[in-house]
């Protein structure tokens, strides 16, 4: 190898070494209307709205099914997975083209249970969160 080539890539390297992920955020969605939380449930779904009125505030449910009396249900569930990352550029970067790096991962569910009445208007709201 040729000595501007060498130059250049442990210019590449260092450069690499200097970028700080820190506070790095990702999250799985679906679609979106994937940021629905409890809040946005419990202060928008109100008993007797129509299953549009529902669809409008929630966007469509995962999961559509019945009751024993042949009313509708409607299941939302969503999963995120939150990425942290950090690094520690030390003066050994140069050297070794890269840094220290450390990540944490987690994951929320939450679980949104629309229950509608014969009239197709819903008649009860449930929800379960957690994280892990």
């Amino acid at each position: 190898m040729n000595p501007p080539r060498i130059l250049t890539l442990l210019a590449a390297a260092s450069l690499v070494g200097c970028l700080n992920p820190q506070d790095v955020h990702n999250s799985v969605r679906g679609d979106d209307k994937a940021t629905i939380s409890v809040g946005v449930a419990q202060r928008n779904i109100k008993v007797g709205m129509s299953g549009a009125e529902v669809a409008e505030v929630l966007g469509s449910p995962n999961i559509v099914s019945t009751d024993e009396e042949s009313r509708e249900v409607w299941i939302y569930d969503r999963v995120t997975t939150s990425v942290r990352a950090s690094a520690a550029n030390g003066p050994m970067t140069l050297f070794v083209g890269g840094a220290a790096a450390a990540s944490e991962r987690s994951q929320s569910t939450l679980t949104i249970i629309v229950k509608f009445d014969k009239a197709a208007k819903v008649r009860d709201l449930a929800y379960h969160t957690s994280k892990f």
